[in-house]
């Protein structure tokens, strides 16, 4: 969701790994001032190099004031898609660009994707977990591409 609203506005958008120090490290490679994850952690390096819950909530109503407009206004700019997130238990952390049926479930959900979601396929940092996560518009769409991926992680670990 929040892709196709930045691309509505012409905002360009950059992914990272998930943590606050890939967050900050792209940031300072792209000169932005403003990066954030999905889980709500926000940074402004105006200001600071580290997720800033009170600051993030002074912008907004600062945004809120200015617009003269209550959230559950502002918030309809951006449409959430549907999401899911798997976690599948691994015995061995195999890289995933190692492993060719991984890749291609990725890669086939991806394709018919396109720019009207995402995959996301990574390790837990603290626990023996691969997780999952898609998003797209058809809830039915992204479930069966996941059990896809799941599959292909599954027959790996076997492997």
């Amino acid at each position: 969701g929040l892709d196709i609203a930045m691309q509505r506005i012409g905002v360009k958008l950059s992914r990272t790994k998930v943590g606050d120090r890939y967050v900050v490290d792209e940031m300072r490679k792209g000169g932005y001032n403003l990066g954030g994850e999905q889980s709500g952690h926000l940074v402004f390096s105006d200001c600071s190099t580290t997720g800033d819950g009170i600051l993030a909530a002074l912008h907004l109503l600062e945004v809120m004031l200015l617009r003269q407009k209550k959230l559950s206004e502002l918030k309809q700019c951006m449409e959430l898609l549907p999401q899911i997130l798997k976690n599948i238990h691994v015995l061995h952390k195999k890289p995933i660009e190692s492993l060719p049926d991984v890749q291609k479930a990725i890669h086939d959900a991806e394709t018919k994707l396109g720019q009207r979601g995402r995959v996301l396929v990574r390790y837990s940092g603290t626990e023996n977990l691969a997780r999952v996560m898609l998003e797209g518009e058809d809830h039915a769409q992204i479930e069966s591409m996941a059990s896809d991926i799941i599959s292909a992680l599954e027959r790996a670990q076997k492997a």
